[in-house]
Parts: C-alpha cells; structure tokens; sequence
C-alpha cells in the first residue's frame, strides 16, 4: 500500500490509560511468569496501534506544518506522549520488582530489562507537566524554521533550497549565501534566543525535580544509553581533539590550497573538489540508480528498495512549510519505513538514498524481531551505524549517480565524513556547557560555540559572515533544540562506518555479512557488543582513533583526485 494512503485513527488516550492501568495491575497480582506474558501481550498490542498512529502523525505534519488536522492531531501526540510515557514507566517497574524477575528475564531479554532499568530513571509523575511544555517550545521551533524563507537573487526558498548554493563552485555565490542565510536567521533572533532559553531552563527544572544535579545526567538516560557513559564520551571528546582534529586540520588547509583559497572561511567549508563538487542527476534519475545499486548489493537490499519505491515511501522536494531537515520513521503495524528528505541539487541528495535508506534497510530487516517494538534497532549510535555504513557500502556503485565523477564523490564524500567528526563532537561539548551552565546568557552562548569552533575547527573563520560571525552557527542545527544529546551518536556511528569503509576496501562480500549481521540484530544486542562482533575496536578505548584517523588519513591520500 502507498504511504500516503495508509490509514490513520487517533489513538484515544482514554483506551492507553485503560490498557496500561489493566495489564499493571495484572502483572503486579500475577502468581506465575505465564500470568505475566498474557498481560504483556495486550500491552504489545495497545503500543503498536499507539506508535503507528503517533508516527503517521508525526510524518504527516512534518510534510506539512501548516495542515491543520495534522497539525493538531501532532500537538495531541505531543500532549498526550509524556503521559504515555509514565505509564510504560510503571508498567516496566512491575516487571523490574517483579518476584519472577529472573524468569523473566530468560524468558524476553536482558537487554529490554537494562533498557527498562533506564527508563525508569528517564520519567517522573512529577515532570509531566514540565515535558508537554518542552513539547511544544520543540514544536515552536520547527515551526519557525519550517516556515523561514530566504530570498536569493531575487527568488523566495527554504533554508534546504538556500543551501545548495552553499556548495556552488564560485567563491562569490557561496559567500552570499551565507550571507543572505546569516540575515534571515538574525531577523528571528529573539524568537531563536527566546526558545531555546525556554527550552534549556524546563530541561533543567525536570532534572532537578527528579533529583539530578543538571539535565546532562538526565539527558543520557533520555536517550537511552546501555553501554557508554557521560565519562567515556568525555574521554572520547578528548581522542577527537588530540586524534582526529590534527588531522582534519592537514587534511582541510591542503584542500584549501588545491581551491586557490588561502583565507579558509566557514563559506568555503562545503567545497571540496575544485572547480565544484560532483553533482547527480535529478530525482528521476537518483531513484533510478538507487533501485539498479540496491538490486545488485544483496537480494535483501533488491527487495526492499523495490517495495519502498512501489508504496511511493520517499517524500524529498523542497517546499514551504515542510520541515526542513531529513529522516526516516517506521510504521510498525504496517512494517513500512518512510524518508523524508529536501533534495537541492547537490551529491546530499544521493547521500539521502544511502543514509536514510540504510536506517530504513535496517528497519525492513527487523520488523519481525521479536522485540522490535521496544527495542527497535537498538540505541541512536547502533541506528547510525546503520545509515553511515551504508554510505560507504555504495560506493562501488557511485558510477551509477556520477558517471566519470564518482571518484571525486568518494573522495569528497570521505573527507566530508572524517571532517564530521570534530564538528559533530563540538555540538555535544556545546550541549554539555550549556547544560551544566543554564543560565548562560544568550550572548555567552555564542560565545562559547566561536571557543569550541577555535578548538575543534581551527582552520575555519567566520569573520565577516553577517550574524553568523557572532557564534549562532548552533541555531539552525536542529538537534541541539529537538533532541540534546542525540549528537554524538552520529560522531560515534561515523568511526563504525570508517571501520566498515576500510574492511570493505579489503573484502567488500566480507564486510557487507558483517553488517548484515549487525543491522539483523536490531536492539537484541548492545552497540559495543555489536562492534566486537564485527571485529571493530570500540571507539571509547585508548589508541583506537589514533590508529583509524591515520589510516582514513592515508585512504585519502589514495583517493585524492
């Protein structure tokens, strides 16, 4: 069935409470784990019909954020979401202090009991109240930016169609660019300020309710982290700015000086190959090769691009008022994924149909795990892992979208990768400051993204760039306001996909069983477990970057075109 026509049906809260009230109560008077399992069957069945319409929801307003119906119906999911939330909450706690723990446990899975474990450490009655407005400031800043528009050379776009001209290979373009980008975000300042102080201030007022020091204890349980702590990535943080920052740095001011640029500034960061990075054909022509790459990659790979592209499961053209950024949902009563992309032109849109399509290749490989439903693909940094590998898994086939360019594509696309790395570890050092500091000023804030920009990107300059010159660079990065602390989950799947990158090198057929095997365990295992099963050195552990940024340091040396 396509996408657009699958049906929606409010999931009325009344019927949650009920279910979840009944199936708590009979786990906690069960006299037998069997007891238990019935109970947990109807639970399974209320969570399906609740997380497939609140995703339709979700997707349909996103598409549109103006739609009134769905508009609405995604404010009802946003009101009603923390409460749902209590409610599994005290459901997963009589499972935990259950007298059959240990029977259980056999039973399901010790993974879904340490996942409980952090939920419960997640959710408070005493927050509800508190989330259902942190819901909506979030929806008031996707709101505003969805709904930004920016005129260039006398034509009216979204940031997404904007931001093509990011990668033009005149200077002059992409300076003006930046410019006219840097002007429409400081005519929203106040309201971009204003929202994001809200935010930062009902974060740290639901963690200290709950009896945290700040939101950055609260913020890792948030997103559900079962085999790294707030110490390692900080360690890690540190690996990045001794290992891999260096690096970057060669690898960039070279680059630089193969574009004729002595003076590198911020405008000049999204080219790579001089005279202008690769382009792709249209979308006809992105999704025709999608379907011939994923065809020849593995029959796994050739069904499920067949059965996205019959049930029209892409939504990608830039538009107002859709939501400006780029993801990829699932439906599970329907075992659909969908993409949601704002193609522009450049080599991005390719990068759509490998990273988005490799959560969605995940998602079709596990939706009949048997605890796909709550343990899903696992944690953010094993779904990233996912997409990012996926990435480089095309490359053998990149001739198909770049013709005689694919080379520079992989060497573009590479150096883009591994340049990802600090920028993305510097978003969460962002994160961390200004959670333990909420009552940074604005201004300070600012301030103290241009310090982790000297840090973490020492080759770049802003002077010059209107507004963005100040340190706001952070406020169009819409994770730090959706969702604090998903970041470095991408910084940590990008080593995963360089591990993956290399061994292909060495034996693709080899490399690609590897990742198979890890996307098919979905949630079942814990991303550290994974990577050792995969043959990879977890990125927390000493020496482990030092060793992967020379070799990714040399790969492009080979590479370079």
């Amino acid at each position: 069935m396509k996408v657009s026509e699958l049906p929606y049906e409010r999931c009325p809260i009344e019927e949650i409470t009920a279910v979840m009230e009944d199936v708590t109560a009979r786990t906690l008077k069960a006299s037998c784990v069997e007891e238990i399992l019935a109970a947990r069957e109807d639970y399974l069945k209320m969570l399906l019909q609740y997380r497939t319409a609140a995703c339709l929801a979700s997707t349909r307003y996103t598409l549109n954020t103006v739609d009134p119906f769905y508009s609405a119906e995604n404010a009802y999911y946003d009101e009603i979401g923390p409460k749902v939330s209590s409610y599994g909450v005290k459901y997963a706690a009589a499972l935990l202090d259950s007298p059959f723990r240990a029977e259980l446990e056999k039973e399901l899975s010790p993974v879904l009991f340490r996942l409980m474990e952090v939920d419960r450490k997640a959710m408070s009655d005493a927050v509800v109240e508190d989330m259902v407005e942190e819901n909506k400031l979030v929806r008031r800043y996707s709101d505003l930016m969805s709904g930004m528009e920016f005129t260039f050379r006398g034509e009216t776009m979204p940031r997404a169609a904007l931001m093509k001209y990011a990668k033009d290979p005149d200077r002059g373009v992409r300076r003006e660019c930046y410019e006219v980008l840097g002007r429409g975000l400081e005519a929203h300042k106040a309201e971009l300020d204003g929202i994001f102080d809200e935010l930062v201030h009902v974060r740290d007022r639901i963690a200290k309710k709950m009896g945290y020091k700040n939101f950055v204890e609260l913020g890792y349980y948030r997103m559900e982290r079962l085999c790294y702590d707030e110490k390692m990535v900080a360690a890690f943080r540190e690996n990045v700015l001794r290992d891999v920052v260096p690096a970057v740095a060669r690898l960039r001011t070279d680059n630089a000086k193969r574009l004729g640029i002595e003076d590198y500034h911020f405008y000049d960061d999204g080219v790579i190959i001089p005279g202008g990075d690769p382009r792709p054909g249209g979308k006809e022509e992105i999704f025709a090769a999608a379907r011939e790459m994923y065809r020849a990659m593995s029959p796994e790979s050739a069904a499920f691009i067949d059965m996205m592209l019959e049930n029209e499961a892409f939504d990608v053209d830039a538009r107002k008022n859709k939501w400006g950024g780029g993801y990829c949902i699932d439906f599970p009563a329907y075992k659909q994924p969908f993409i949601l992309a704002n193609f522009n032109g450049t080599s991005g849109d390719v990068d759509v149909v490998t990273h988005e399509a490799g959560h969605a290749f995940n998602a079709y490989l596990i939706a009949d795990n048997r605890f796909a439903l709550e343990l899903a693909c696992g944690g953010m940094e094993t779904a990233e892992t996912h997409s990012m590998s996926m990435e480089f898994f095309a490359w053998p086939y990149m001739e198909k979208f770049f013709g005689a360019d694919a080379g520079k594509y992989r060497y573009m696309h590479a150096l883009a990768g591994f340049s990802f790395i600090p920028y993305g570890t510097m978003v969460d050092a962002f994160q961390h400051r200004v959670y333990e500091n909420p009552d940074m000023t604005p201004d300070e804030r600012d301030a103290l993204w241009l310090e982790l920009e000297g840090e973490f990107r020492p080759y770049l300059s802003f002077e010059g760039m209107p507004y963005l010159e100040k340190g706001t660079r952070w406020q169009y990065q819409m994770h730090i306001y959706e969702m604090p602390f998903y970041y470095i989950d991408y910084v940590l799947a990008q080593t995963a996909a360089f591990n993956f990158l290399l061994a292909s090198r060495r034996d693709y057929a080899d490399a690609f069983a590897r990742y198979l095997r890890l996307s098919k365990h979905g949630g079942e295992m814990v991303w550290t477990d994974l990577l050792a099963e995969a043959g990879f050195t977890p990125p927390f552990v000493p020496g482990a970057l030092g060793s992967l940024a020379a070799e990714v340091e040399a790969l492009l040396g080979e590479l370079r075109v």
